[in-house]
């Protein structure tokens, strides 16, 4: 009798078995190739269709699993259920990215890191959506598509153009203070994993006695900070294009799972509206001094994804996505992203990309009546898809996730209603003065360096005058390093 094999056999989308996978059919040796060769079509038409439009923004990324553990009591602030306990753990994913770069383009650039971070709770998906930067470049939505676009790859030249950069920056001063994040010692950091991490934007948490709270999320890594300066980043980007992906995933397969304590900042809402500038500026950060860091919990990764494609790549995160106890604020950027990301999710994936394995709710069951669409599993079966119903259906439960915000006034396209400090330079100056001379001197070349590299004097005329209002001497510098720089370059 033949020897049993135990080797898998190789089938075709259908399940049937595939005889030859090296070889395509043919009308007779060296004659044309059969379009009834299953094998070969099949293979040729998924090859034709592997690639998914990628992200506009934080297209290139990496990510891992790993868990949340609430470290201290927080339950005076917030009823959310996944931190009602300390020692309590939450499985969650990671995925960090770049901002402005395609998905193949390098890693260790000058760029803001995105820090998106989805937790699988007990009472659906949490997603928070943040950077390794407190601030942004921006406040409004309606300014995000040009902002990108000035970034992004000029449509004539076909590469990113620094005439476009910073002409578009020289109309918006609100970018100052991310500018100076940015062209400082943290603007390009060794790996994600020596990098912290932030909500940026304003939240709010409700506590189960309804007291309300604005927040804002800290993730401090307890690898400590490394970053690269622009002659080690250059070495790095010709050397390993994917050093922050293999250092990464080669950390957490040899057993070095990165972490980060993370803090959280409270503002009681009432607080909010005389508070010295608004606190929903994506622009701003809240000092220290007058909302002090609480730790509540530890943030662990310690599995890499088992194919980057289906879960780093396809991961889907929403700002939307809050649970009880937890909710938006007025931060007009967190506004215009809570509709922005599922779209871009939508677009990109399909309506039902929350039934793909990295995006489903793991620690409980989504029940609804979404059904139908590309890619449906309509796993609900035979059920009803309308509510209400009379058969048993799922039911709203009349529970409010977070708190109601108070509104008032006309509609219209209003500037944020102006608070004592609410200027677009103070916080840059600040930010400057903290820095040591090192790190000024730095700064003040990396600024040089692309302010320098800029063709139209008009452009430099009108973004220098941003830093002298920031502080006289961040100005004086940079004015005198620009200079140096465009006159060396006619002479």
């Amino acid at each position: 009798m033949p020897e049993t094999s135990t080797a898998k056999i190789l089938t075709t989308e259908s399940g049937a078995p595939v005889a030859d996978n090296q070889n395509s059919a043919q009308a007779g040796i060296g004659g044309p190739v059969l379009i009834q060769d299953q094998q070969l079509i099949e293979k040729l038409a998924r090859f034709n269709r592997e690639r998914i439009p990628e992200r506009v923004v934080h297209a290139r990324g990496s990510g891992a699993y790993g868990y949340f553990e609430v470290t201290d009591d927080v339950t005076p602030y917030t009823r959310a259920n996944f931190l009602n306990t300390v020692g309590k753990r939450t499985e969650v994913f990671l995925r960090f990215s770049t901002v402005a770069g395609n998905l193949g383009a390098g890693d260790a650039v000058r760029d803001p890191r995105g820090f998106a971070l989805k937790f699988y709770t007990e009472e659906g998906n949490y997603d928070l959506v943040g950077n390794n930067t407190p601030v942004f470049f921006i406040k409004d939505p309606i300014k995000f598509p040009d902002f990108i676009h000035s970034q992004k790859r000029d449509p004539f030249t076909g590469v990113q153009e620094a005439d476009n950069v910073w002409d578009y920056w020289s109309y918006s001063p609100e970018s100052l203070h991310q500018i100076t994040w940015l062209f400082g010692d943290r603007g390009i950091p060794a790996s994600y994993r020596h990098m912290n991490g932030y909500g940026s934007h304003t939240y709010q948490w409700v506590a189960a006695d309804g007291a309300a709270y604005w927040v804002k999320y800290h993730f401090k890594t307890n690898q400590g900070v490394r970053s690269l300066d622009a002659g080690q980043a250059a070495e790095l980007v010709g050397q390993d294009a994917d050093s922050h992906q293999r250092d990464l995933h080669q950390a957490i397969e040899r057993g070095i799972f990165p972490s980060w304590t993370v803090h959280v900042q409270l503002m009681p809402v009432a607080e909010a509206a005389d508070y010295r500038f608004n606190p929903f500026d994506l622009t701003k950060v809240w000092p220290h001094a007058d909302y002090p860091l609480h730790k509540i919990g530890r943030l662990v990764l310690n599995r890499n994804p088992d194919n980057v494609f289906a879960e780093v790549e396809q991961a889907a995160f929403s700002p939307n996505n809050f649970v009880p106890g937890i909710g938006p604020s007025p931060d007009k950027m967190l506004q215009g992203r809570l509709f922005a990301y599922a779209d871009a999710h939508r677009y990109r994936l399909g309506v039902n990309h929350t039934q793909l394995s990295v995006n489903a709710p793991r620690a409980t069951t989504a029940q609804n009546y979404g059904r139908d669409g590309l890619g449906a599993a309509n796993t609900a079966g035979r059920a009803k898809n309308y509510e209400p119903n009379s058969y048993d259906g799922p039911r709203q439960t009349d529970q409010a996730l977070a708190a109601p915000t108070a509104v008032h006034g006309w509609t219209g396209t209003h500037a944020a209603l102006a608070h004592a400090k609410d200027d677009d330079f103070f916080q840059a100056g600040e930010l400057y003065r903290l820095m040591s001379d090192g790190e000024k001197e730095r700064l003040i070349a990396n600024l040089a360096g692309s302010i320098g590299s800029v063709g139209r004097d008009d452009v430099v005329e009108r973004v220098l005058p941003f830093f002298h209002a920031a502080d006289a001497d961040y100005g004086r510098r940079l004015q005198a390093a620009v200079e140096a720089i465009r006159n060396a370059d006619e002479a």
